[in-house]
């Protein structure tokens, strides 16, 4: 027996609707048909996965999080920036630089639910854009094994060449 992989994934809001939008607006994700459990919930298209948003109380965690790759990484931050949503407190730094090349970006949704939003390759992205973007090893040394790590295993075409 074996996972054969995600399904979707559910996080809390404190308004159903100001939620939604936030997801809508700032990461392009596509309301889909949802099931009624008595309670409000939204799914939403996420590539070929899903993220299911429901209005029940809940706490959210301060370093749990989610990570999505996206199309368009230079609108997602200009978008998130604008909106106060990039988070710093969390991981130390609210967009990184890996030792592979790859990118992070923190950002709290309405409720306060973490995201982490990837890209491949910062060759392909303005650093003069993302002020904030700093080197992972700024503040957290790394050994072997993190200079050998990557978000993008299952993916090598994604992932930058050394």
């Amino acid at each position: 027996m074996k996972v054969l992989g995600f399904n979707h994934l559910s996080v809390g809001a404190k308004d159903l609707e100001t939620s939604m939008r936030f997801y809508q607006e700032v990461l392009g994700l596509e309301p889909i048909p949802t099931y009624n459990f008595g309670f409000k919930t939204r799914y939403l298209r996420c590539g070929d996965l899903q993220l299911h948003v429901f209005e029940l109380q809940d706490h959210v965690p301060v370093y749990q999080h989610f990570a999505i790759d996206v199309d368009d990484f230079h609108a997602v931050y200009e978008r998130a920036k604008a909106l106060g949503a990039l988070d710093s407190t969390a991981f130390r730094n609210c967009v990184n630089e890996l030792p592979d090349g790859c990118v992070q970006m923190y950002l709290r949704d309405p409720a306060g639910n973490l995201i982490e939003v990837d890209w491949p390759d910062v060759n392909t992205l303005d650093r003069s854009k993302i002020p904030e973007m700093k080197l992972l090893s700024e503040f957290a040394a790394q050994d072997a094994e993190g200079l050998r790590a990557s978000l993008y295993l299952d993916r090598p075409h994604m992932k930058p060449s050394r």
